[in-house]
């Protein structure tokens, strides 16, 4: 149903994914700040897996930026 521009390289990929997920933890805390105490926490456990997604992609990133 969906699938990336295959003519788009792996470091910009990557790069979008990071910007994406960032946004998504962004969006999650903004969020968490209008809940209840147990739904906040449930709110930014999610961020907190999201942020670590990002640091993951994040990492890969490097990786390929080292290898140009």
């Amino acid at each position: 149903m969906y699938l990336a521009n295959p003519r788009y390289n792996t470091e910009s990929l990557l790069a979008n994914a990071s910007e994406t997920l960032g946004s998504a933890s962004e969006m999650l805390i903004n969020f968490a700040a209008s809940l209840e105490t147990s739904q906040r926490k449930t709110a930014l456990g999610i961020a907190q897996v999201v942020m670590l997604g990002e640091l993951a992609v994040n990492q890969a990133l490097d990786h390929v930026e080292l290898k140009n």
